[in-house]
């Protein structure tokens, strides 16, 4: 019952609670081990095998940031309200977002081989984004359809494979087809122009990024990382996608 209850929570729950306003989360310190236990504790009451991927100081005060299955989670450092939603920084223009957090995204993105991805990158490039793609997401080729914009602007583009129909899938299938070409960049283009992938098969990493995807969150493409682990959204036109790039503190492109 209470795996049931859990579940139903990250699916469809949003509790609210209120913290302690302040301009800054406040600094690690000695009795963050026993915060942790005691969030640990509270979440294991919704469901004993509860098993965190991540847990860390929220980027504001009384909260502790909690990953879980991919999903960003919140809870008071009492362990008593928890809270799905995201907020939302408004001086930063962003959503609020830990050093800690950014930090284990990039560990997760490091684990995809630069050699794996398919990159559309000019000439010193000033930033790097990973995107999780698919090959038919209408989206997905809106986003595809601004590469050379993207890429005058000095953005790197490195696509990972999310299948959103899953694995097994026919999106899954035409998408191994596409990492196994002897061209992968045309042959991503072509798929998203919407012309027949031809089949192919080999050892591929599409099922892997896949599943880092899902670590990550992931639940629609496209869906763009920015290289210090910030999530950008979904598909943003050129313009948008270089500003909020400038935005962030120590993002250009260090690869």
């Amino acid at each position: 019952m209470l795996r049931i209850v859990f579940a139903v929570l990250l699916g469809a729950i949003s509790l609210t609670a209120c913290a302690q306003q302040s301009a800054a989360p406040a600094a690690a310190g000695p009795g963050d081990a026993a915060v942790e236990k005691r969030v640990r504790d509270a979440l294991k009451q919704l469901d004993p095998d509860f098993n965190p991927e991540y847990i860390g100081a929220a980027p504001f005060p009384g909260f502790r940031e909690v990953v879980v299955s991919g999903q960003v989670l919140y809870v008071t450092d009492d362990g008593r309200y928890l809270m799905q939603s995201q907020p939302y920084d408004i001086e930063r223009r962003a959503m609020a977002t830990s050093e800690g957090l950014l930090t284990h995204r990039r560990g997760l993105l490091a684990t995809l081989p630069h050699s794996d991805r398919i990159v559309f990158a000019p000439p010193n490039a000033r930033y790097t984004v990973s995107v999780f793609t698919d090959v038919e997401c209408g989206y997905c080729r809106k986003l595809h359809q601004d590469i050379a914009e993207l890429n005058r602007q000095g953005i790197a583009v490195e696509y990972l494979a999310f299948p959103r129909m899953g694995l097994g899938s026919k999106d899954y299938t035409d998408m191994i087809s596409v990492w196994c070409a002897s061209d992968r960049k045309a042959a991503l283009t072509a798929a998203k122009s919407g012309r027949p992938v031809a089949p192919g098969n080999c050892t591929n990493p599409v099922a892997m990024q896949y599943r880092v995807g899902q670590q990550l969150g992931v639940n629609g493409t496209p869906a763009i990382f920015a290289a210090d682990g910030s999530q950008l959204g979904g598909y943003l036109p050129p313009a948008q996608l270089k500003a909020a790039l400038d935005r962030l503190p120590g993002a250009a492109a260090g690869r």
